[in-house]
């Protein structure tokens, strides 16, 4: 007998969708809650005349900008399968938000750009999907544009990547001349007609006596697909599951044309909820009883006229019921999750159930951090902790209205607390250092206290610096210069930020005896 969360377990899909900036990540969110009938029309995220935004760009700053910089869970129903769909912004300098992002789900789809291949951004995430061994599906994007041969962007998967491709479709022409793709397991072809219509034709007893099929664009693709036949990969769904080969789609997000094609295909390709380690070495269960969850994400401000912050927990086994006890295992404090919300289209829902896979927003109260894990059994349980960056560029940081302290401090650390950016203290100063990974981290930061928390603020720029961690309890505050910058992070840890590598080396020699080290 197969249990009731046994069977809601299995109907999960829990992914993340990464890219290079501008590949049209966005826009394919989109085409999948229109087909799944969550919304009538996209919103595209560069139509700001037309007053339309991406359902999944929610921040003010994400809609002026026609960028994504943070994160976005959607939630939506799509044939017998409930999806969790989590939108991670493609420019770099929020690459530790999609880092932590990436070890909430169960599988990823990459969104290439077919005029540009894999670029830098969709390498570096694409490593970190390699090293969890989560499936990977590509959609080939932009085929309504001139781009390069389809066989160069599959060879490049495999050159570049390290990972096998396997076509279960082939483009009909690019461009103007994009006339539709071949999908290749079902033996049919799929028309690109006027006016975003869609015709499709059998194969199955040979192609049809038809002047259109002897054009050459369609001959050149008849051609291709019988190549890959007889010399490509072969399809291997255990290659799939480990991470090792990955499907390849082609299409047109903004034509809408193969996405609901990809969409089908994806739910029966991707798994259902994995089993998550704990540190203590248990293989938790997504069907174990007792409900088991970690925090990946905070976000405050998500609904500006209510001020509230939201962490994001992944839940790894059992089940969610609205008003239950848990156990934040860091603080050791029992915890009443009496509000919990999900954010399909930008209109966060009350949330009475959900079973592992899910991914739920609970309010909060200062009660969480990045990492925490929640759970209901009485033993011990913990879940690895998340990764956190070296920061490289660095500001000092001051209100520019003394009046405004109090929702200066509090917006410092609200925002701190989302993780995009970190917040140092200067032990001889007790000056307001903020590090980040990018230099777009300090513009939203300073964006987001000005238009929500009402505080205009300075930023000082120091500049690249070399940040390492003090292991040790022999810190000699009077260390500190303006080569080697001693100061504290939030949790109450000493580091230095050095000058540059000549400033760390003739430190290390100084004080052998004092060891230094560096995060993720």
């Amino acid at each position: 007998m197969v249990s009731d969360l046994e069977q809601e377990v299995q109907k999960r899909r829990t992914f993340a969708i990464i890219s290079h900036p501008d590949a049209g990540k966005t826009t394919i969110t989109e085409q999948f809650l229109l087909a799944s009938h969550v919304i009538r029309a996209a919103g595209t995220v560069k139509g700001k005349k037309s007053g339309k935004f991406a359902q999944s760009d929610w921040m003010e700053i994400e809609k002026k900008r026609g960028i994504s910089v943070t994160s976005t869970v959607l939630e939506f129903n799509y044939h017998d399968c409930k999806i969790n769909l989590l939108d991670t912004p493609g420019h770099e300098d929020f690459s530790e938000d999609t880092y932590r992002t990436l070890s909430a789900v169960d599988s990823a789809v990459m969104v290439i750009d077919s005029a540009k291949g894999i670029e830098a951004q969709t390498k570096k995430l694409f490593q970190v999907t390699k090293q969890r061994g989560i499936p990977l599906f590509t959609f080939m994007n932009k085929l309504d544009r001139e781009g390069r041969s389809p066989m160069d962007l599959v060879d490049e998967i495999e050159n570049t990547l390290g990972i096998e491709g396997y076509p279960m479709n082939w483009p009909i022409g690019m461009g103007k001349n994009f006339r539709g793709v071949y999908n290749i397991a079902a033996q049919n072809v799929e028309l690109n007609l006027p006016n975003n219509k869609v015709e499709v034709i059998s194969l199955k007893d040979g192609i049809p006596d038809d002047p259109m099929f002897k054009e050459p664009i369609f001959e050149e693709a008849f051609s291709e697909v019988e190549l890959l036949r007889e010399a490509g990969n072969s399809f291997d769904p255990e290659k799939i599951a480990a991470g090792l080969q990955t499907p390849v789609f082609f299409g047109s997000a903004l034509t809408n044309f193969g996405v609901k094609t990809f969409l089908d295909e994806f739910v029966k390709m991707a798994p259902s909820p994995a089993d998550h380690q704990s540190v203590e070495g248990e293989e938790i269960k997504p069907t174990k009883s007792e409900f088991s969850a970690f925090v990946f994400k905070i976000q405050a401000n998500m609904n500006p006229h209510h001020r509230d912050r939201i962490a994001f927990v992944r839940i790894c086994s059992g089940e969610f019921d609205k008003g239950m006890e848990v156990l934040n295992e860091r603080s050791g404090k029992q915890l009443k999750l009496n509000s919990s919300t999900v954010n399909p289209t930008g209109e966060n829902e009350q949330v009475e159930k959900a079973v592992a896979g899910d991914i739920i927003g609970l309010f909060d109260n200062g009660n969480y951090q990045i990492g925490d894990t929640i759970h209901s059994g009485k033993q011990k349980l913990e879940f690895p902790k998340l990764p956190t960056f070296t920061p490289e560029l660095f500001c000092r940081v001051r209100a520019k209205n003394v009046m405004k302290q109090k929702s200066y401090h509090k917006g410092v650390n609200q925002l701190v607390s989302e993780g995009s950016v970190q917040l140092f203290t200067e032990v001889s100063t007790g000056d307001y250092i903020l590090g980040a990974v990018g230099q777009l981290q300090f513009e939203v930061f300073t964006f987001r206290m000005e238009n929500e928390y009402n505080s205009e603020i300075e930023l000082v720029p120091m500049g690249q610096r070399i940040a390492r961690w003090i292991d040790s309890d022999n810190v000699d505050e009077h260390d500190s210069s303006s080569r080697n910058i001693l100061v504290k992070d939030i949790y109450g840890e000493y580091l230095f930020l050095f000058e540059n590598n000549f400033a760390l080396r003739w430190y290390n020699d100084k004080h052998p005896d004092v060891k230094l080290v560096e995060k993720i």
